[in-house]
């Protein structure tokens, strides 16, 4: 079984569809079963075409066996779809149902309805008549009617339609994925960071996840019992010495430390790589080496490393660790992420994790550390600002964790950006890792040494920044922030970049703003981002992480997403439709967690 095999076989949640259709035989329910059924291979085929599995497979539908026209065919349905792990639901119709006898009952999943709009049969009066139904039930579904009227016999989907049922389906797909997996706790709290706090109720309430704990002593219980694969140490460290390079140290002489203790800790740090996956995924080569409880692992799709200060000032830290499992390649080559937080912010650990499962990429870890005034850059460099950087920029920065994708030394149409791994070419990963240098650990930070990763991202890239925090009172609340990277003169990003830790990976941000709220000035921006830490996707992603919000029902607190690209359960206007942002945290919290 290859690696990619293994880490996934336990399968992926499948969609689940089903075509709608008036009951009345002898004219009527005959008159429709060739364009309801049609309806339902449509938007199978649209999202086998556009959708794919974090392994790079085109994602599955499921179709009823028969058309549903009352509630023995609903029950038919039902039971297929729990056998087929169908983990999203889509009911799509022509014409007039009998709503609450052919709706998906199944409360526990995502909901939507595709009523088409034509005349020749009311399929928008049983989307209302549905939606309000679902509404009535404490159901909250997502509804989808065509802006333009089509003709009976036409089969396509319009755009509008389309780009409504791919954000459902990519938002309902994260959903059922996270749904029995774990988040890894590798160390508890660290330095005090609220987010490193892991709640244990957040994660199995919003989202059906479990919550598992080691202590880090299993890291050096592994060194010293070898519980790990020791020919594939071997290849890591051979790959690791002849594709990572060491950067300068910039400790001071008296206290950098020797080549003796750098090379001993290559191998530390590489071993450590090695054994966090191990936990993560398991590893079916432990069980060959006499080890097979270590060889299960923890089932978990996103882990975080306290590390500081209780494992760094005695061990080397965990940046190369972090920053080389949220890559997309290793030394077994071009692979899946992982998703591993930093200073074990379970937090920005999750929001990372919707990233990854909304465009199957790689995340950036960072802090979103300093805002840069255009008049401050101008005193410290003389360099104005222009283009998107004209408004200030934000510099992410945080010790080395970051995906080393996020050099963005891949491309997509000749420009720089971070793809699914089975686009990324071996050359674009090696472009990556030789964008990268390793520098030593600043030593009075990491008493215990190591190496942080240190790039600089290429400008251009469409990003979103994302977060939650949590709020007593109020629970998880999600803030994004769309926006680009930006490239700036070399000796300009070297002025700004030494007045902090020049050894650590670099993104310059520039939010789009909309001249009012949180988003009226850059300044405006980081002066209301909840927390120190941000998870950075590529690509502008807002609309789809507020559709997923929604439906694990967490409030958006700040977002600078166009009002018409956002798209919600129906059942939100019925909280108020003037004030979006307060409708949305009042149905959050009528409706309360999704699986409370």
């Amino acid at each position: 079984m290859t690696d990619i095999a293994y880490r996934f076989q336990n399968g992926f949640p499948k969609i689940g569809i089903r075509p709608t259709i008036d009951g009345r035989r002898k004219g009527v329910r005959e008159s429709l079963e060739v364009q309801t059924m049609n309806m339902a291979r449509s938007v199978a085929n649209l999202i086998a075409e556009h959708l794919r599995y974090p392994n790079g497979e085109p994602v599955e539908c499921v179709i009823a066996d028969t058309t549903i026209g009352g509630v023995a065919e609903a029950a038919a349905c039902a039971d297929k779809f729990a056998r087929e792990n169908v983990g999203v639901s889509i009911t799509v119709t022509p014409c007039w149902c009998y709503g609450t006898e052919t709706m998906d009952m199944n409360a526990a999943i995502p909901n939507a309805v595709w009523g088409f709009n034509g005349t020749e049969r009311p399929g928008a009066v049983y989307l209302a008549a549905v939606l309000a139904g679902y509404a009535q039930k404490g159901i909250p579904a997502f509804g989808i009617y065509g802006e333009e009227v089509q003709e009976a016999s036409d089969t396509s989907i319009p755009d509008d339609v389309r780009g409504k049922l791919l954000s459902f389906a990519k938002a309902g797909l994260a959903v059922a994925y996270m749904r029995g997996k774990s988040y890894l706790s590798m160390g508890s709290v660290s330095m005090g960071i609220a987010g490193s706090i892991v709640s244990d109720s957040f994660f199995q309430e919003y989202l059906g996840m479990r919550t598992e704990y080691i202590d880090m002593s299993e890291f050096v219980r592994r060194f010293e019992e070898q519980i790990y694969d020791p020919a594939e140490f071997e290849k890591a460290l051979s790959w690791v010495k002849e594709n990572c390079v060491e950067g300068p140290d910039n400790n001071p002489a008296a206290i950098q430390t020797s080549r003796e203790k750098k090379d001993q800790d290559w191998e530390t740090v590489v071993k450590m790589a090695i054994i966090a996956r191990d936990l993560m995924i398991g590893n079916p080569r432990l069980a060959e080496l006499g080890f097979g409880e270590e060889a299960m692992g923890h089932n978990a799709i996103v882990s975080g490393f306290q590390g500081q200060r209780q494992w760094t000032d005695h061990f080397p830290n965990g940046d190369f660790m972090e920053a080389i499992l949220n890559s997309s390649f290793d030394w077994n080559g071009i692979r899946p992420p992982f998703i591993v937080a930093t200073e074990n912010d379970s937090l920005n650990g999750v929001v990372m994790l919707f990233g990854y499962l909304l465009t199957n990429t790689p995340q950036i870890f960072a802090d979103v550390r300093t805002y840069w005034s255009p008049s401050s850059v101008e005193r410290v460099t003389g360099h104005k600002l222009e283009g998107l950087a004209a408004n200030g920029i934000l510099h992410l920065l945080n010790s080395g964790s970051a995906t080393l994708d996020g050099s963005g030394e891949q491309q997509i149409d000749g420009k720089p950006a971070m793809k699914p791994f089975w686009e990324i070419t071996e050359k674009e990963a090696a472009d990556c890792l030789a964008a990268t240098s390793w520098r030593p650990a600043g030593v009075e930070y990491f008493r215990g040494g190591g190496f942080s990763s240190d790039f600089l991202s290429r400008g251009g890239m469409p990003m979103t920044m994302s977060r939650i925090n949590f709020v007593k009172g109020v629970g998880p609340v999600l803030q994004i922030a769309e926006g680009y990277s930006v490239e700036l003169p070399s000796e300009v990003h070297d002025k700004l970049d030494n007045r902090t830790d020049p050894t650590w990976p670099t993104t310059w941000f520039a939010p789009i703003l909309t001249g009012k709220g949180a988003f009226t000035s850059v300044y405006d921006v980081m002066d209301n981002w909840g927390a120190n830490h941000g998870s950075i996707s590529y690509g502008h992603i807002g609309a789809e992480l507020i559709t997923l919000a929604s439906m694990l029902r967490i409030p958006v607190n700040m977002h600078n997403v166009p009002e018409e690209n956002i798209f919600r359960p129906r059942a939100w206007g019925l909280f108020g439709t003037n004030d979006k942002e307060a409708a949305d945290y009042r149905a959050c919290s009528n409706f309360g967690p999704l699986y409370k």
